[in-house]
Formats: structure tokens, C-alpha cells, sequence
């Protein structure tokens, strides 16, 4: 079982995040099964006062993303009573779930690069 400082220095908190994030990649994969998509945990983002986590996943798979979204809030009480076992904290966050498409805008941001750089290309 791990435990959490909550009184740490921020620079300390990032590791506790980690090691929350981790935690709860592994208890999803455990607990919950999406069939045709590979699920994954970005980032999770813990308010001030400990009360809310927002865990930001992104989907690969095909179309079913908000229903990812959907799963995960449908067992949410399973995850946070599974984090709760395995993490020892002050409060047990409320697990809100979030669609994380910056992989998406990324890969957009990199192909509107390409497109540029061979526009400029074609005109030398």
C-alpha cells in the first residue's frame, strides 16, 4: 500500500500524483473492460482541497470514446473504493472522468506543420 503526503512541499506532489495516476491506470485495467479500445490515463489533476480528482483518459479505438467516458463514470464508486485500498490518502478524491484529445490536436497541429512546410516547398 502507498501513502500520500498531503501536507508536502508542490515539487513532492507531482511524484504523489504519479504515483496516483499509476495507481488508478492499473485498477481500471483491472476492473474495467472496453472492448476494441486501448484506454489510457493522461493526467490526473487533484483540486486543492483533495476532494475532486479530474483524471483526463484518451481512447484509441474505433468511434466509442464517449462511451469510454461513460463506462468509467458508471464505476467510478468501484475505482475510488479500489484507489482507496491501494493508496492511503487523507480523502479518497471523487473520480471525474474527462475525454483527452490533446494527442488528437496534436497530430493536427503536426500535419497543419507538413502542410505548411511543403506549401513553402512547392514555392521555390
Amino acid at each position: 500500500m502507498k501513502l500520500l503526503r498531503r501536507n508536502s512541499k508542490p515539487e513532492e506532489q507531482w511524484s504523489e500524483w504519479s504515483i496516483e495516476k499509476r495507481e488508478l491506470s492499473g485498477i481500471i485495467a483491472r476492473e474495467v473492460s472496453f472492448d476494441g479500445a486501448l484506454v489510457s490515463v493522461n493526467h490526473v489533476d487533484v483540486t486543492s482541497d483533495l476532494k475532486n480528482a479530474h483524471v483526463f483518459v484518451s481512447v484509441l479505438g474505433s468511434g466509442i470514446r464517449e462511451s469510454v467516458v461513460n463506462k468509467l463514470a458508471s464505476h467510478r464508486a468501484t475505482l475510488q473504493a479500489e484507489l482507496a485500498r491501494n493508496v492511503t490518502m487523507k480523502y479518497t478524491p471523487h473520480l471525474i472522468f474527462h475525454l483527452d484529445d490533446s494527442i488528437e490536436r496534436g497530430a493536427r497541429v503536426i500535419e497543419i506543420l507538413q502542410e505548411i512546410e511543403m506549401a513553402r516547398g512547392d514555392d521555390k
